[in-house]
Order: structure tokens, then C-alpha cells, then sequence
């Protein structure tokens, strides 16, 4: 993956270049992209994704790039906050914008071969002192949130969660919103973590356990067995201790 940026006035894009640039004629992509009304006027919005910020799914093949489906998330802002501004943020440059900052972590686990979503896009607008952005990445196809599974969810899903978590932790993310709709799981019960919002790469420390806390604190609002469900979290969690 090869990331490049470029400029379009105020409006500021970082992207996937293996699959947005065209070596004979200027950047495919535009800002457009990243409003919802340009994919409603080509008919390509295909669903919309639970949570603040009304994700929404789009048929990446309505561009022309690719025969595969996008999630498009705007950034918006949650509690105290959101009373003062939904959806601006303070602007201290393109590269220190949360949308360039997430999709370049992700990118680089995605390097890693970590299981997260393939970026394509970060879009950043300035204006004046403020900014608006939104992010672009290829949707996992039939994936369902662990908060959706724990019903049926068997200790041995629950503990390749525990150790799929290790595998990030031993890279060195701290999760900082790490819970049951943010773990998704594909109909081959591959574990996928979503949304790197505020995420970054640290030493090993105190922060993994603050995020497990969080999770367990997470499964109890989805789950009776919320107990026994961390438990088995846990236990794949130490198993996938480097040896």
C-alpha cells in the first residue's frame, strides 16, 4: 500500500495510491466522494451502519475503481462536546487531523498483516480554525459485531477474540474505545477490530489492561454471561502470550 496526499483548495485527501491514482491523468478521487449526497445521486448507497456518525455502506464499483462495497464515516463528535459542534474539530494541520492520523495506523497494521479493514480514503476540509472529515475503507462483507453474537458466541470464538486482541497489543495499539461493536467477526469467524478513532501505537504498559477493562465492562451491557464470556476472552488473551 502506498499512501499519497494531495490539495484541492481547503480540501486536503490522503489515499490508498494502488488504487486511486491514475499514472496518465490527475487523482480519481475528489471531496465529493466523501458526502453522502454524491452517493445517493448515483443510487450506490447500499446500507447504513449503527452508532453515531450514520456510516454508510456504498457500492465502490458507481466510481469505477472497484467491485467491492466502502464504508463511508464521517466524523462526529460524542457527550459535552457534541452540544458545541457535531462534527468540527480544532485545526492544527492536515497530518495531525484525526482522519489522516487513523487511516494511517491503519494502514500501517494492515502492513502488518493485522485484521483490520483496508483503508482507501481520509478526506479533511478546513475551515478557518476548524476542520471536517471523513474516512473511507473497504467494508468486511456479512461481518456481524461481537455484540450481536454473544448469544450464541461458544468459549471458543470468545478466546480467539482474547488472542486475536494480543496480537494487536503485542504490536503495540492501545484501543482506547475497545468494545463488543467495535470486534467483528466474518461469516469464517475471523476477528476484525474496527474503528482507530484516537488509537495509537505505544509501549507495552498499563493500557492493555485498561482496555480489557473496558471490554468486560462492554460485554455486560450485551451479555447475561458477561463473566464467563471475559473469562474466555482472557484465556485466549494469555494463551497468545509470545512464548
Amino acid at each position: 500500500m502506498r499512501l499519497a496526499t494531495f490539495r484541492m483548495g481547503k480540501d486536503f485527501i490522503l489515499h490508498d495510491a494502488g488504487i486511486l491514482w491514475d499514472a496518465e491523468r490527475p487523482p480519481q478521487i475528489s471531496p465529493a466522494w466523501f458526502s453522502s449526497a454524491f452517493w445517493k445521486a448515483r443510487d450506490a448507497i447500499t446500507g447504513q451502519a449503527p452508532g453515531r456518525g450514520a456510516s454508510l455502506f456504498v457500492d465502490a464499483a458507481a466510481v469505477g475503481v472497484a467491485d467491492e462495497t466502502w464504508v463511508l464515516r464521517p466524523y462526529r463528535r460524542g457527550g459535552q462536546a457534541a452540544r458545541f459542534s457535531e462534527d468540527h474539530y480544532l485545526w492544527t494541520g492536515a497530518e495531525r487531523s484525526r482522519a489522516f492520523r487513523e487511516l494511517r495506523l491503519t494502514a500501517t497494521l494492515h502492513a502488518q498483516g493485522l485484521p483490520v479493514p483496508r483503508p482507501v480514503a481520509a478526506w479533511v476540509h478546513r475551515h478557518r480554525i476548524s476542520y471536517r472529515a471523513a474516512l473511507l475503507t473497504v467494508m468486511l462483507p456479512a461481518a456481524r459485531a461481537l455484540a450481536d453474537c454473544l448469544t450464541d458466541a461458544d468459549p471458543a470464538l470468545l478466546e480467539r477474540v482474547g488472542a486475536t486482541l494480543r496480537r494487536f497489543h503485542d504490536a503495540g495499539l492501545d484501543h482506547v474505545d475497545l468494545n463488543a461493536r467495535n470486534l467483528l467477526i466474518t461469516p469464517d469467524e475471523r476477528i476484525w477490530l474496527i474503528d482507530l478513532d484516537r488509537c495509537r501505537l505505544r509501549r507495552p504498559g498499563g493500557w492493555r489492561q485498561r482496555n480489557l477493562k473496558r471490554l468486560e465492562r462492554s460485554l455486560g451491557k450485551f451479555s447475561t454471561t458477561a463473566a464467563d464470556d471475559m473469562a474466555a476472552v482472557a484465556r485466549g488473551y494469555r494463551a497468545a502470550s509470545p512464548a
